[in-house]
């Protein structure tokens, strides 16, 4: 009897210990979710944005303890253009780089973040996924940008990107039907970010995605999962999970100030096509090797070719609009100027022709009128202009 009874309490207590464990990993879900419902509420979305790492799951990326710091050489400091101080605060800008002839010559950081702050890049991180590719590329395990991406990614067979080629993804041409809109709380890109915090799997949600808005590579519409089924097919091209790609393949070679993290879902999978925190310095150093057609000091890390084809818009985008190449956002006008672009402000800006470099973080509510992209671009010419005059 003893016996029993003994048996029966260590059988509560484990089912006390299960239920414990049980609450805390929901207590952890939801707590995700609210970090998720309040991310971009107007008195927090600072911090949010330069604390990630405490409200999602991340992972670290190898860069390795032993890799050489790319030096950025101070300039004397070049003023910013009459009424920037009135369009940062109207923008809530939170920090700032200027690279001039590969030299600092502004950087300032606003409302309380600093220069070792890692900062969300948002959609800027799809620029990083566009230049990994480029690498794989060049090194032959994806054979063709006309490649089917069944052809890495089976279990995308039966979905809405079943007939899209890799090329098709890359211009956002996927054809797939998806919902974009942050600030409709239903949208496919709210029900994604639902998804992350409660520890779903982002393979599993895009493997879902079965609806078409028309065939592949005609029309361009901007879907984030594009970039998530880049990395798939990356994945399954190498063997390789995309923490160790964007690691060891792109960013280390780069020589970054500060140790990077990636976002992911509860099964490791990188969330590249937003997740990627970095400080504002190495993003601008990432513009800076774009500027220099894929090399940084003595090191070619990103074909030359490639540079050149990504930054060139090739994507049917609507006549007038911002245009679109591998990745990389092209201004309407103006020669050798092109752009990462991540939700709520965050740039970088690349100006071949006046060999000028601009990163910007941001908390902006307002980044989705384009009357700001185009104040934004505007503004962006002045401070290469300002710094052209300047030398």
């Amino acid at each position: 009897m003893r016996a029993a009874l003994k048996a029966i309490g260590l059988g509560l207590l484990l089912l006390l210990v299960l239920a414990g464990a049980a609450a805390w990993v929901k207590r952890e879900e939801v707590a995700r979710l609210w970090a998720v419902q309040k991310l971009f509420d107007p008195e927090r979305i600072v911090w949010n944005f330069t604390h990630m790492g405490e409200l999602f799951y991340w992972v670290a990326l190898p860069i390795g303890p032993g890799d050489a710091v790319q030096p950025v050489l101070e300039a004397p400091p070049v003023p910013l253009p009459e009424g920037s101080e009135a369009w940062m605060a109207e923008r809530r800008i939170t920090g700032l780089v200027v690279l001039s002839d590969g030299q600092v010559t502004q950087e300032l950081y606003r409302e309380g973040t600093g220069r070792d702050d890692l900062r969300i890049s948002w959609s800027v991180s799809k620029s990083f996924v566009s230049a990994l590719l480029g690498i794989v590329l060049d090194a032959g395990e994806i054979e063709s940008l006309d490649d089917p991406v069944t052809q890495y990614a089976p279990a995308l067979e039966g979905s809405a990107y079943d007939g899209a080629s890799v090329g098709d993804v890359l211009l956002m041409q996927s054809g797939v039907a998806f919902n974009e809109d942050y600030f409709d709380y239903w949208s496919d890109i709210n029900r994604m970010g639902r998804i992350l915090a409660l520890g779903g799997s982002l393979d599993g949600f895009t493997e879902g995605l079965d609806r078409r808005a028309g065939p592949p590579g005609e029309v361009w519409r901007y879907v984030s999962m594009d970039t998530h089924v880049l990395g798939i097919v990356l994945r399954g091209a190498t063997g390789q999970d995309m923490t160790t790609l964007l690691g060891e393949r792109l960013l280390a070679p780069m020589g970054l100030e500060s140790r990077p993290t990636l976002l992911t879902d509860a099964r490791g999978q990188g969330f590249v096509l937003g997740g990627l925190n970095m400080s504002l310095r190495d993003y601008a150093l990432f513009g800076q090797m774009y500027l220099q057609d894929g090399r940084l000091g003595e090191r070619r890390i990103v074909p030359y070719d490639w540079v050149r084809e990504s930054t060139l818009p090739r994507a049917n985008t609507a006549p007038g609009a911002l245009r679109y190449g591998y990745h990389w956002w092209v201004p309407k006008t103006g020669e050798g100027e092109f752009l990462a672009v991540g939700i709520y402000g965050q740039y970088i800006y690349i100006n071949r022709p006046a060999q000028v470099v601009v990163a910007v973080s941001a908390a902006d509510h307002g980044f989705g009128q384009g009357a700001v992209q185009d104040g934004m671009i505007d503004w962006f010419r002045r401070i290469a202009i300002t710094n052209v005059e300047a030398r």
